[in-house]
């Protein structure tokens, strides 16, 4: 998929997100919940888990050069563990 021209956006057709063309090639990604992210961290989060070509063809987020480096941040992160008391104790 090619490069989104700064100042447009685009809506991904699968995942319904926004991405904002920005000069320099550092797009913004606008979830639908929260503060605007990275591709990369929408490719953790979302893109990565396509299963067909059909898919991967829709989505906006394939190309590697667009998306940058994914860092341990961008994922989702783990659940707390909760200590649950026995029960009928």
């Amino acid at each position: 998929m090619a490069a989104i021209p700064p100042g447009s956006r685009q809506r991904c057709s699968l995942c319904q997100v926004e991405i904002q063309g920005m000069a320099g090639g550092n797009d913004l990604v606008h979830f639908s919940q929260g503060a605007p992210g990275t591709r990369a961290k929408l490719w953790a989060r979302v893109c990565q888990y396509l299963r067909t070509d059909e898919q991967k063809a829709q989505c906006l987020n394939q190309d590697p050069s667009l998306r940058g480096t994914v860092q341990p941040s961008d994922f989702f992160a783990e659940a707390p563990v909760i200590e649950m008391p026995p029960l009928g104790g």
